[in-house]
């Protein structure tokens, strides 16, 4: 996405072309406001347009996301909070392009491997649960990583999938706005517009973002719609058995480990898994 004043003027040639809403580039939190990774709408999406953006992905170079808001706050936080900068027709926002590596320098399966020790590994002091509560959550594994998933054959189109996705998230949140990132995927997408949601876990996105792509390539999963601290994934490929199941099951816990915690109860792998069997959709939130 083009930054300065050259990205007000792209945005308005984006509107010429494809007959976009009213809308603005944001301006990052960061620097003297010259980095503006992302556009978005005034007023909500429509799933027409995010479908018609998506596809036209592979020529523009453009990734629609739908943008939610932090529902505890008013002003559309983090996408459009806050006031207006010195520059023209631009927010300056809660995203941080700038401190982010790139996801193309980092292994998925090790990031995995590695946070499923560090969320498997009982905290003496600050732990409420104890070790046979810790090791509970996560069997039949208990501490040991037991390996990504395998690959799933595709055999729902991934983009026709992400496009009924859209249509049924706008469904069920019609205020979600339109958002549009220079990037080569959707998980990409997530590094190149400074998203944060994962923060309190990691600040560097580009890590979950390695991993999303690896989803793309294994699950046929494409990134749709991204709040404050959720991420709402298509998933054309799911799991389509137990095993399969609990082995996607440590994925999500090790990429997001309150999915488990905090999620429906029984809060274990075993229940998570018999959630995600045969799910099109994965959902992410980290507090």
């Amino acid at each position: 996405m083009p930054r300065g004043d050259g990205g007000a003027a792209h945005s308005m040639e984006m509107e010429v072309r494809w007959d976009l809403p009213p809308g603005r580039m944001v301006t990052a939190d960061e620097g003297d406001g010259e980095v503006q990774p992302l556009w978005v709408s005034d007023g909500p999406a429509t799933a027409g347009l995010w479908t018609r953006l998506r596809a036209e992905h592979a020529r523009t170079g453009l990734w629609p996301l739908l943008l939610v808001p932090d529902p505890y706050d008013g002003e559309f936080r983090p996408w459009v909070s806050g006031a207006l900068t010195h520059a023209p027709f631009s927010w300056a926002r809660e995203v941080f392009p700038e401190r982010m590596s790139s996801p193309a320098s980092h292994d998925p399966a090790g990031l995995l491997a590695q946070w499923w020790t560090t969320y498997t590994t009982v905290d003496e002091e600050d732990d409420i649960v104890d070790n046979d509560e810790h090791l509970a959550v996560t069997a039949p594994f208990g501490k040991t990583w037991p390996g990504p998933a395998p690959s799933r054959e595709t055999m729902t189109d991934p983009g026709q999938l992400a496009a009924e996705f859209a249509t049924a998230f706008l469904g069920d949140g019609p205020l979600a706005r339109l958002g549009l990132v220079a990037a080569a995927s959707g998980a990409e997408a997530l590094t190149a517009v400074g998203w944060a949601g994962p923060c309190n876990y990691d600040p560097d996105t580009a890590k979950f973002s390695a991993v999303v792509r690896d989803w793309e390539h294994r699950f046929g999963a494409r990134v749709v719609a991204v709040g404050f601290s959720t991420l709402h994934l298509s998933v054309a490929s799911p799991p389509a058995d137990g095993r399969e199941a609990l082995l996607v099951a440590a994925e999500h816990f090790a990429f997001c480990p309150d999915n488990i915690w905090q999620g429906s109860s029984p809060y274990t792998l075993a229940a998570y898994a018999e959630r995600i069997t045969g799910a099109h959709r994965w959902d992410f939130w980290w507090d």
